[in-house]
């Protein structure tokens, strides 16, 4: 089935995992090997194993030597895809965040100060 060019040219640019994932849920009714996988999403193997990895970690996969399919909790595949599109969004919308980490920590509230404003507000 074809797909338009400016979803041809986002795809190119989206992350291994992503691509991953979008490819298994395509085919849910499928298990695929490592070498299938990185074919068909024309990926180095050894990135995508590294993927897979992740992936299993998350539980957005399954596993079954040497097969792998996508998750059959589709409360946590929905959830994963909501919250990559939020931030997706919120990155179009704010700007990616770039902030230093020093710089973050210098204006974060040591755990006993979050306590103490947490106990405030509860008030």
């Amino acid at each position: 089935m074809p797909i338009s060019i400016d979803r041809f040219e986002r795809a190119k640019d989206m992350p291994t995992g992503e691509r991953i994932v979008r490819f298994l849920a395509t085919n849910s009714d499928k298990a695929f090997t490592r070498s299938e996988i990185a074919t068909a999403i024309e990926v180095d193997p050894n990135t995508v194993g590294t993927n897979l990895s992740r992936l299993k970690e998350r539980g957005l996969v399954r596993h079954i030597r040497p097969h792998w399919a996508i998750t059959d909790d589709e409360q946590r595949l929905a959830s994963a895809f909501k919250t990559h599109y939020e931030n997706e969004y919120l990155n179009e919308v704010l700007g990616p965040y770039e902030a230093d980490r020093e710089e973050v920590l210098a204006h974060a509230a040591s755990p006993e100060e979050f306590g103490r404003e947490r106990e405030r507000t509860d008030d």
